[in-house]
């Protein structure tokens, strides 16, 4: 029997098997899907077969070896496009291969790298839908999903009574069991991408590509070494400064990636360095005597900075002695719940504590960063009297998020991949 026996019948079959009466009739068209780079592992690969299977047109451009060894064969026929030409002949390479391909829809991992920018600005020129792909805003278990833009380019309200207004009689989403995931899944497939990335770039294959990373990669890998070398210890470390924390008062600083655009374009910061010395030096002018600030690393930091050596050094400098607390690892959630305020720059992270209505306070652009969801006050005056998130504030921006930019699933398992292609089919072609 077919895999899917309505799909032997009519493409009009087909959808209706992927997503039953929530398909608009513009989907029952024939569209064309034009994939850029996506995040590191098979998602794009498997979430375009999928659609090559609902019987759209889809196609690749590959811009670096990391790009080419996620996409390791044709879909539908079709090669992907590898581009090896200067940035300054790209704009007008993207405008020709939309229009000679007839692509109705681009579809794209972050929406700040340059050559997705200019894709995305020459697509809206052509009146081209373009699907953004991010990190989940609530996590985990959800990916981002927008149409033109996210994070600080969303087209979510940035204001409490228009967002208000968007969530009126949306429900609450489903409680709905946790989907697997496998930090060391995300760590291979991030390894293979960037290792066939510095690879394509020896071999001369792609001699004009510039990653939108700044830093070195070769000195991230020589990290990430680092990092697996001197794991048992870090675990350690991290237990024993837990027990430590047990019964004191503290808030929770998270730390993001300076790599991250989060960071370098939604924030004042150039650096996770720079934020880090600003949040530190405000804490130690306006904090309570006996509070403690936690700096908890980002999981997947690589880089060589050592954040221990720095927390110990600014402690000493400011004169806070142990009041600056160092966390390698450490459950992220718990830590949120258990803190009396979090300050972040702009991390999805945040939504651990508005969750459970911890006091929040964003020192850049975000999307929950508004009157009702995160502390307002000038970080100063927040150490003193943090104010916690209202809660009805806060569902109905829940229930707005899940309904307009977040899809279900994941990218650390197999089965995470599964159950977030099936839903992303539904919402692009919903769109």
């Amino acid at each position: 029997m077919p895999r899917h026996k309505a799909q032997v019948d009519s493409r009009q079959n087909r959808l209706a098997v992927l997503a039953p009466h929530k398909i608009r009739p513009h989907a029952l068209q024939k569209r064309h899907f034009l994939f850029l780079q996506g995040p590191p592992g098979p998602f794009f690969h498997a979430l375009a077969t999928a659609l090559d299977a609902a019987g759209h047109g889809v196609s690749r451009i590959n811009l670096n070896g990391g790009d080419q060894h996620d996409w390791p064969d044709t879909i539908g026929g079709r090669s992907a496009t590898c581009y090896r030409a200067p940035a300054s002949r790209w704009p007008l390479f993207i405008d020709r291969y939309m229009r000679d391909h007839a692509i109705t829809d681009l579809v794209l991992f972050g929406d700040c790298r340059p050559l997705h920018m200019v894709a995305h600005q020459m697509a809206r020129l052509a009146d081209i839908r373009v699907h953004v792909f991010e990190e989940g805003y609530i996590r985990p278990n959800w990916l981002t999903l927008e149409r033109d833009g996210v994070n600080g380019h969303s087209r979510l309200p940035r204001d409490r009574s228009s967002m208000l207004a968007a969530a009126q009689g949306l429900p609450m989403p489903p409680d709905l069991p946790p989907i697997g995931a496998s930090l060391g899944r995300r760590t291979r497939d991030t390894w293979g991408y960037f290792s066939h990335m510095v690879l394509g770039a020896a071999l001369l294959r792609y001699p004009f590509y510039r990653s939108h990373r700044p830093g070195s990669i070769a000195l991230e890998g020589i990290g990430w070494v680092v990092k697996q070398a001197t794991r048992n210890r870090r675990q350690i470390q991290t237990k024993e400064t837990l027990r430590a924390l047990e019964g004191q008062d503290f808030f929770l600083f998270p730390l993001q990636l300076s790599s991250d655009y989060q960071i370098r374009v939604h924030s004042p910061f150039s650096s996770m360095r720079q934020a880090s010395d600003y949040v530190l030096a405000s804490f130690a002018a306006h904090a309570p005597q006996g509070m403690r600030l936690v700096i908890k690393e980002h999981p997947l930091d690589f880089s060589l900075f050592n954040w221990r050596s720095y927390v110990r050094d600014r402690a000493r400098s400011l004169g806070l002695g142990d009041r600056l607390v160092h966390l390698a690892g450490g459950d992220l959630a718990t830590l949120a719940q258990q803190s009396r305020g979090m300050v972040l720059v702009n991390s999805t992270s945040a939504t651990f504590g508005l969750a459970s209505g911890v006091p929040v306070k964003a020192l850049g652009t975000a999307i929950y960063a508004m009157e009702g969801i995160t502390d307002q006050q000038p970080l100063g005056r927040f150490w003193g009297a943090p104010t916690p998130p209202d809660s009805a504030t806060y569902d109905a921006f829940c229930r707005l998020l899940h309904h307009r930019c977040l899809v279900r699933g994941g990218l650390a398992s197999q089965s995470a991949i599964a159950i977030l292609i099936s839903n992303a089919v539904e919402r692009l072609l919903a769109g």
